[in-house]
């Protein structure tokens, strides 16, 4: 049997904790703990490890940026974290990404798009469509190198790999990478499991942000069909 899937709700709103709570709850979710700004948050991640964590990105003492930071420098296996953020994308979720967040959810995300989002990078996946990471990267791509903490080198991919990279970071899906490429939907997986672990990557979002901050791609590219 599965065990239960075990979150951290970290926000400064009592009401909106108390909100995510009760929707994750109801659909089997196990809430271990819930902060109410980032230093809370680190310790309840200590503390209880869980495998996601709701972190809002603006909150008193400590900000989320930060608590990511910390929850997941040097870890050896930490919990997915999901970052909350308003709809004007704040300045700080691509730091979050560059850091090491498996994605964001806007604060006003539907009950259904929250669990099925908290379900999602559980499993492995990236919580955002590749499209979505590309706008928000293209907004601040190179705006802040300071912030950025993913490997610049991509020396080791083959040329085929960065060809797949540089479509995954224009925002196709594996399905659209087939379709592209002329290949199997399996063989598109396999290369992008393959990027991912040559440059120590968690997932298809840091695989985006990498390509820009790199140079393969940059802002304005669209893929064209072969």
């Amino acid at each position: 049997m599965t065990s239960p899937l075990r979150v951290v709700v970290a926000d400064d709103q009592t009401l909106a904790r108390t909100g995510f709570r009760m929707i994750l709850m109801a659909d089997g979710i196990d809430v271990v703990a819930e902060a109410a700004d980032g230093a809370e948050a680190v310790e309840a991640v200590r503390r209880t490890r869980p495998d996601v964590v709701l972190m809002d990105i603006r909150m008193p003492e400590l900000d989320g940026l930060e608590a990511t930071r910390r929850i997941l420098t040097g870890a050896s296996d930490p919990p997915r974290v999901i970052i909350l953020t308003t709809f004007d994308l704040d300045d700080l979720v691509y730091a979050a990404l560059s850091a090491g967040a498996s994605g964001f959810l806007l604060k006003d995300v539907t009950p259904e798009h929250l669990v099925s989002a908290v379900r999602l990078v559980r499993s492995g996946d990236a919580l955002l469509a590749p499209a979505i990471t590309r706008r928000l990267v293209e907004r601040h791509a190179r705006r802040s190198p300071e912030t950025a903490a993913l490997p610049r080198d991509l020396a080791p991919l083959t040329p085929r790999e960065l060809e797949v990279l540089r479509l995954l970071a224009q925002g196709l899906s594996n399905t659209e990478l087939a379709a592209h490429l002329h290949l199997a939907e399996a063989t598109v997986k396999t290369h992008v499991a393959r990027i991912l672990a040559k440059l120590g990557l968690r997932d298809r979002v840091q695989a985006v942000v990498t390509a820009y901050e790199t140079g393969l791609v940059t802002p304005g590219i669209v893929a064209r069909s072969t």
